[in-house]
């Protein structure tokens, strides 16, 4: 059994209502080893009209503090590791380092809900007019590979093919072959720096396949990537843990025999 969650949202994160002490309950029912917390921050996240409310801007200072409250009570019972999902466009990536240093996470998560801050979130359709499905997929895996080439600031990449999960045009047919140059590109520069990249498996429930597709992990192990979580995306309690069965046979599929977990920013193999 996979030990832990490590991509798990609270109400620290503007989309979610889920108290933090709700998901540490459910991790102890479950089994788990440890709960990992990435709550949502997106610096200068350009607020839609459509959702005013989802701001991604995380309060850090209580943020830490409720957790570190948390570890102590729960000492005795699971070990608690403190996270964030740190959302990474082109103009704030060199600002993310001088963050992630600044505060005792375990674990950060890149990842990109923006291909910039004025061409918008591919949540949203006005993201894909004036473009093809290629090439709005294409825009969104460069600025990818490129936030890689300006930041170190994270310890492995999240949901790298999120943008599949919300094309307007659900006859559209998503074909790795067509962007497998980009993601040559942006799997090395992730080895060389030493991230690694997440099993993500909201997308079964979103796009009937985890983030990233399965080309994209065999392209990845076969170019020597080894550094990879699990983590389901959760917004509320009921889904930690989801399609982690379906993620540990995918890795093995793909030649892994093992996962990464975090701590203090030091990733540690655990075998499958």
């Amino acid at each position: 059994m996979i030990a832990t969650d490590m991509h798990v949202h609270s109400c620290f994160s503007s989309d979610s209502c889920e108290k933090p002490e709700s998901i540490i309950e459910t991790a102890i029912k479950k089994g788990f080893s440890y709960v990992y917390f990435t709550d949502h921050h997106d610096m200068e996240f350009p607020v839609h009209p459509d959702n005013p409310d989802m701001d991604f801007q995380l309060d850090f200072d209580t943020y830490i503090a409720k957790l570190l409250e948390l570890k102590a009570a729960y000492e005795n019972k699971i070990e608690i590791r403190i996270g964030v999902e740190q959302g990474i466009c082109p103009e704030t990536a060199p600002k993310i380092h001088t963050l992630s240093n600044r505060y005792p996470f375990d674990f950060i998560i890149g990842s990109s809900h923006l291909t910039s801050l004025t061409n918008g979130d591919p949540y949203y359709p006005e993201y894909y007019k004036g473009k093809t499905n290629i090439e709005a997929y294409r825009e969104y895996f460069m600025s990818e590979a490129e936030n890689v080439r300006l930041t170190d600031g994270f310890d492995v990449y999240g949901h790298l093919d999120y943008a599949v999960r919300y094309c307007p045009d659900k006859s559209f047919v998503y074909n790795f072959k067509d962007y497998r140059d980009i993601f040559e590109v942006l799997f090395k520069r992730l080895i060389e720096r030493g991230k690694g990249i997440e099993v993500n498996t909201a997308g079964i429930a979103k796009i009937s396949f985890p983030h990233p597709h399965i080309e994209a992990l065999k392209l990845y192990r076969s170019l020597g990537g080894e550094i990879i979580t699990v983590g389901s995306d959760a917004h509320t309690k009921e889904m930690l843990g989801f399609g982690f069965d379906a993620a540990e046979e995918l890795l093995k599929e793909t030649g892994f025999t093992y996962y990464t977990v975090f701590k203090e920013r030091k990733g540690q193999f655990i075998k499958l």
